[in-house]
């Protein structure tokens, strides 16, 4: 894959650490162009000798990503065919940050909402800016599941109650709390965050690279049925689709400001909305 012609990323590498910059408009939408360079940067990153650590991190202090297109998900035919043996395309992209043999690290400084999150969650660490990163999972607001790994990934993570509040109250999770539930390893102030990441990332590079891949591979082993579980969740999330209401919770929340830098900004609020009478 040749990086430099990434159009919602810029890639760069130096000492062993690929750093992906995501940069895809007002609020980083995970759109289709964002999505096909992800999938294909999964794959060419896992098979990069030169790399050892990938860091995800975005050039918008505002957005991480703010969640996957809610447009092209409207596009969706309701009634097309999921498989009951292969993972979709989705969770392949988030399955490989999971188990490239490096260590991928994502680093949150505004929001990360939906797919964008599923992302991180995929991700072996997660490190967030304290007082400004913000977590939410909307889907369920719209009528549809976190599809993409989330109500796998979440559960693992938090534990079952916690996943169910975040998942079925679609509300915003501030890094702190983050922190404290187990979301991400740490909140860090705007002065610890890249240092502590940088350092982080700059040893394991500098170990042994056997001993790095191996060490991964025996955690991932405490990881059970997650294909298993991915595969049943794309199931669930193709049957909400042509679910009563979805179709209009979705629409309502594009035409009340879903995926403008404003309407994103208070994501939780604006997700509470959604069902009221209006």
């Amino acid at each position: 894959m040749d990086y430099s012609q990434c159009k919602t990323m810029r890639i760069a590498i130096a000492d062993g650490i690929a750093r992906v910059t995501l940069d895809n408009g007002e609020i980083n939408l995970f759109d289709g162009q964002m999505f096909k360079e992800m999938s294909q940067l999964a794959g060419a990153l896992a098979e990069d000798d030169a790399v050892r650590v990938v860091i995800l991190h975005s050039a918008n202090p505002d957005f991480f990503i703010a969640h996957f297109d809610v447009g092209q998900i409207l596009k969706y035919a309701p009634d097309r065919e999921v498989s009951t043996t292969d993972l979709k395309p989705f969770h392949i992209m988030c399955e490989a940050f999971r188990t490239m043999p490096k260590a991928t690290i994502a680093v949150i400084e505004g929001r990360v909402g939906g797919g964008g999150s599923e992302l991180t969650l995929s991700c072996d660490m997660r490190f967030a800016l304290r007082g400004k990163a913000v977590f939410n999972q909307p889907e369920v607001a719209l009528g549809i599941l976190p599809g993409g790994s989330g109500t796998v990934r979440l559960p693992r993570l938090i534990g079952r109650s916690r996943a169910l509040e975040v998942i079925l109250g679609c509300d915003d999770v501030d890094a702190d709390l983050a922190q404290a539930w187990g979301w991400v390893n740490r909140s860090l102030s705007a002065e610890e965050l890249w240092p502590h990441v940088n350092r982080l990332a700059a040893r394991i590079a500098s170990f042994p690279r056997h001993a790095v891949i191996a060490a991964k591979a025996s955690v991932l082993n405490a990881d059970k049925a997650v294909r298993d579980d991915l595969i049943a969740e794309g199931t669930l999330f193709q049957g909400t689709l042509g679910g009563e209401g979805t179709r209009q919770a979705m629409e309502r929340f594009m035409s009340g400001g879903g995926q403008t830098p404003q309407g994103e900004g208070r994501l939780g609020a604006l997700a509470g909305e959604l069902h009221k009478p209006v």
